[in-house]
């Protein structure tokens, strides 16, 4: 199957980075969101970082000009009719997932292929509400898009091998790096990452300074930079939905989420994303 115009549902950090990689690979790109100031925000980073490339000289006006053209953007999902393929990346929320993989299925042409970039959740549920479980796969890929080379490729119980291969593909021709994964809650790197991350807030509920946490890890572990400040950058609400789906999933104390995550998620401190998390980023850190 070849791969001509790609459609992303959300217009959010990983949506908006997506479309800006696919778009720079020459790809006809449809964003969609639900709420027009997300997409106007997608579009404003987008071309916010194309302007930095022009800048440092990585990039030339005209190409930027062409790579904004290949992108087209709306409200409304049927404008994903004619893509052959849809890479979700919308809120880690099993139950809206599946009502909107239900939708697209109803939506795309029959031999279209719907990716989602869940970060730990069940493709094969995702895949089941879409009544076409062997076009639905796991592309799972890292914040920020437009740097991290990874994409995790995950199928689920009933994804066809042609699939995989197709979206196999598609990661490397828009510059990533696919690895195969088994799906499993968090795949590989959230599997392994979000335990590190849960540990330390637990080890900050318990008195120790954020500061020295993660000093301690990127001096003592070569960390490039330390769990806590990370998790503020992936998200307190990512963070502690993905330890609570742990949680459910393999039913071992040891994924419970430290009380400091809930409590940070409900006063609404997330991280970069809305200035405040485990540090107070409103101070310049």
């Amino acid at each position: 199957m070849n791969i001509n115009k790609i459609g992303v549902l959300g217009a959010g950090t990983m949506g908006a980075g997506i479309a800006q990689i696919c778009a720079q690979a020459g790809y006809q790109v449809v964003l969609i969101d639900i709420e027009q100031t997300m997409l106007d925000k997608g579009l404003k980073t987008i071309n916010k970082s194309w302007a930095k490339a022009v800048e440092k000289g990585k990039l030339a006006e005209d190409d930027t000009k062409k790579m904004l053209a290949l992108i087209s953007s709306g409200t409304d999902i049927s404008g994903f009719a004619d893509c052959d393929i849809v890479i979700e990346a919308i809120v880690e929320n099993m139950d809206i997932k599946k009502k909107v993989f239900a939708q697209l299925g109803e939506i795309c042409r029959a031999d279209a292929i719907l990716a989602t970039n869940t970060s730990a959740l069940s493709v094969t549920e995702i895949a089941v509400a879409s009544q076409r479980p062997s076009q639905v796969v796991g592309m799972h890929f890292f914040n920020p898009v437009p740097v991290m080379k990874l994409v995790e490729i995950i199928p689920g119980v009933e994804t066809a091998d042609e699939t995989v291969a197709v979206v196999t593909d598609l990661s490397k021709k828009i510059g990533k790096e696919p690895v195969p994964a088994k799906e499993t809650p968090g795949f590989i790197v959230n599997r392994l990452l979000l335990p590190y991350i849960n540990e330390a807030a637990h080890l900050l509920q318990e008195g120790v300074p954020a500061e020295q946490i993660d000093k301690a890890m990127m001096l003592g572990a070569n960390m490039p930079m330390g769990p806590l400040a990370l998790a503020d950058l992936v998200g307190l609400d990512v963070c502690l939905m993905i330890c609570e789906y742990f949680w459910r999933e393999f039913g071992d104390s040891k994924y419970r989420p430290a009380l400091i995550l809930r409590n940070k998620v409900r006063a609404g401190h997330l991280g970069r994303k809305t200035g405040k998390g485990i540090y107070d980023y409103s101070k310049g850190l």
